[in-house]
């Protein structure tokens, strides 16, 4: 009875919120005080019981009232924060209003004269209370908010364990308390683990979902490439205002690398058990990634937060995190014979990104890594080397069975994205074959599997109707001609899979070198592009088999929510050249305008046959038909443009290895009546082209830097995982999100 009767004494103070004409003085406690001393509703409750509706309303209807009702609460969780919260209805009061500003904030968000109201004085509330000077009673009613709930996660017996002893009834000061001795979790910096305590984990959480409304206000700002706008509410937190930044970094950081979901590993223990500390994790690792969402690196230096993490320096630390991290991304892949035995993580998403933070703002953190996040890292000879090691480890994946090193791996990976993936990935096809390119000059030995994926994406994106498609197209060619002109300079031995490969498919080469760049062959292959070929498929070939329990990608269910994204950049604005030289040290390269750096483009691929078949150019086609741009749409191939870029394809190396090596195959397969693959690629690996092929070219990487595209894309993709996984309470559902779209599947 006790909780209905919350309920109805909130729901009535709701509605006399929403009814009353005539604003409410800040001075009158017997009406605010219904909102938050006297009940105990649950945050669901809160967002049950305060319908979007009436938020609106009263924004609209009663301004004076939702700005008073605003700074009310935000002056409760200061004089919780300031009293320590000593009894258990100054407890409640502050977690209710925990509650009633996330339930408020994004309608405050989302209109653009309410935005700035957090960050002004309120008329007549200046002050918290009456012992503040002029100074702190001027300031702004968001950074007090921020400041509160800092304060409130390091409250002993609220948030924190007391280290109080003997009296019970003893309260720790606030203001003299050292929160560096009350860190949540031992790890970096910190050796002591406290007692685990689910009702602080459970206020931590509350107090970390109001944190994180709070910052969402980048949700309601239309998406923008402009670097010096930034978040305000991060900037304050993540600023040395506030006094808890490094124990706050610290416990968030070491909370979520310390999380053991499996535990024991006794079977189905989550079903029988409430986990409070995935919640508080969940939590935490959304609060780091969005504290660490600024630009890079002029103004990273002054974020705290930033600033912690790339000063992570100790091996312990490295191993510390690096091993949480491989625990919590493991762990959805993990198998075992008792269906749903085992707890599964749901923010693995979150956790990439965390990762890739730590790989660009800690440098020093690269060396220490066993998988890296393959474009920032490809740019590393080392990553490369280490490519070649043999895949031996079987994670169940729907690519066809091989045998080989992770390179073989990595480009079966990527062909299968690009010929089966879904649509939306296509801006990324660029960065694929740059990684590819990048690497590629230390393989030493691919399948023949992977060998003939290059080649069909090589046949794919080389036909005429595709190069003359679009502006950019050719550009696919260019990195996998450089790609292979890579391995035969500098891996030619034990690459004669690769090699015969070559041979099979050097028809696809000379046509390149005789490519037609008259006015007639241009229209036809354009009108070609419009016909609807037939699907050919192979069925027999053992490059279908897949994998032993693999299974392709579910669709999205009925019902279920998917949040838009910018465009990616192109990878000519994601990268920068570097030569290596001889001692092995990169040199920058200066940018100039070559048909060779890749402009903003997606791309095609192609299928598993042989051959070109009717679904590489459905693939390709599939490319032209999602380009945004309407220039492509007009695009009117001209033969002055065909012959700009024609003219600089990279065929010298390998017209020269065939010239050379096509004789003698054919040659030894006359004289000896061979038919057998496997004498061929015997020939092939003994033999040499030393002297005869051009002068080995430079190798050529390029390595991703963080410009503002990438950084508004990765603020879309964060903030859209963000607002999928926050739906119980649904925090921003049904409000005016602007930062990307909403849409129902």
């Amino acid at each position: 009875m006790g909780n209905t009767d919350s309920k109805l004494n909130f729901r009535k103070a709701v509605i006399q919120l929403t009814t009353k004409t005539q604003p409410v003085e800040a001075t009158d406690d017997a009406f605010w005080d219904q909102f938050w001393a006297d009940t105990a509703t649950t945050v669901q409750d809160v967002f049950a019981l305060l319908p979007a509706a009436e938020i609106r309303a009263v924004r609209e209807e009663s301004p004076s009232n939702l700005a008073t009702l605003c700074y009310k609460a935000v002056e409760k969780l200061v004089q919780g924060a300031e009293s320590g919260c000593p009894t258990e209805k100054e407890k409640q009061i502050v977690l209710n209003c925990t509650r009633m500003l996330s339930r408020i904030l994004p309608y405050i968000f989302e209109d653009q004269d309410w935005r700035g109201f957090f960050w002004s004085t309120v008329p007549g509330a200046g002050r918290m209370d009456d012992m503040e000077d002029e100074d702190e009673g001027a300031r702004p009613l968001a950074e007090s908010l921020l400041l509160a709930v800092a304060d409130l996660l390091f409250c002993p017996d609220f948030t924190v364990q007391s280290h109080k002893k003997g009296r019970p009834d003893s309260v720790e000061d606030m203001q003299s308390l050292d929160s560096c001795e009350y860190i949540w979790e031992a790890g970096v910096g910190f050796a002591q683990s406290p007692p685990l305590n689910y009702i602080h984990d459970i206020n931590r959480t509350e107090l970390l979902r109001l944190l994180l409304t709070c910052f969402s206000e980048a949700m309601y700002l239309p998406p923008t490439s402009d670097n010096s706008i930034l978040n305000p509410w991060v900037t304050f937190f993540c600023s040395t205002e506030n006094r808890h930044a490094l124990p706050l970094f610290t416990s968030l950081l070491n909370v979520v690398c310390a999380y053991d979901p499996i535990g024991y590993g006794i079977p189905y223990n989550h079903l029988l058990f409430s986990d409070y500390r995935e919640q508080l994790v969940e939590q935490a690792v959304q609060i780091l990634i969005v504290t660490l969402d600024t630009p890079h690196p002029s103004i990273g230096p002054n974020n705290l937060f930033v600033n912690y993490l790339s000063r992570i320096h100790r091996e312990e630390d490295y191993d510390f995190v690096l091993k949480g991290l491989a625990r919590l991304l493991t762990n959805p892949l993990t198998q075992t014979y008792l269906p749903n035995s085992t707890k599964k993580i749901q923010f693995h998403q979150e956790l990439l990104v965390l990762f890739w933070k730590l790989c660009d703002f800690n440098k020093i953190s690269i060396k220490w890594l066993l998988v890296f996040i393959l474009l920032l890292l490809s740019g590393e000879r080392n990553f490369g080397v280490r490519l070649n090691k043999p895949y031996s480890l079987h994670v169940p994946m729907d690519i066809p069975v091989f045998t080989g090193t992770h390179a073989d791996l990595l480009i079966v990976v990527f062909h299968k994205i690009i010929t089966s993936g879904h649509q939306r990935l296509q801006p990324l096809y660029d960065c694929l074959l740059t990684i590819v390119v990048n690497v590629s000059p230390y393989l030493k030995s691919l399948s023949m599997v992977a060998a003939n994926k290059l080649l069909h994406l090589l046949e794919a994106f080389s036909t005429t109707w595709f190069l003359f498609s679009a502006p950019q197209n050719h550009h696919l060619v260019f990195f996998l001609l450089e790609a292979f002109n890579n391995i035969i300079q500098y891996q030619f031995d034990g690459n004669c899979n690769l090699v015969y490969a070559i041979i099979r498919k050097r028809n696809v080469f000379h046509q390149l070198a005789n490519l037609p760049s008259d006015p007639t062959t241009i229209q036809k292959a354009l009108q070609r592009k419009r016909k609807s070929p037939d699907v050919i498929s192979r069925t027999s070939s053992q490059e279908t088999v897949s994998m032993e329990g693999s299974r392709p990608a579910v669709p999205a269910e009925p019902g279920t929510l998917k949040a838009s994204l910018v465009a990616m950049p192109g990878i000519d604005k994601l990268t920068e050249k570097s030569q290596v030289s001889e001692d092995g040290t990169l040199v920058a390269v200066p940018q100039t305008e070559s048909p060779q750096t890749p402009e903003h483009s997606a791309a095609a691929g192609t299928s598993d046959t042989e051959s070109i078949s009717g679904r590489d150019n459905e693939m390709a086609r599939r490319r032209l038909s999602s380009s945004s741009s309407s220039a492509i749409s007009h695009w009117n191939p001209k033969p002055d443009w065909v012959l700009s870029w024609k003219s600089k394809l990279p065929l010298q190396t390998i017209m020269r290895l065939l010239q050379v090596l096509v004789p003698q195959v054919e040659k030894i397969c006359i004289d000896k009546g061979l038919t057998d693959e496997s004498e061929i690629l015997k020939f092939l690996q003994h033999g040499t082209l030393v002297g005869l092929l051009p002068v080995p070219h430079p190798i050529l990487i390029r390595k991703y830097q963080a410009n503002a595209g990438t950084a508004m894309w990765f603020c879309t993709y964060m903030w859209g995982v963000i607002y999928l996984r926050n739906v119980d309470p649904p925090i921003w559902y049904d409000t005016d999100v602007r930062l990307f779209e909403i849409q129902r599947m």
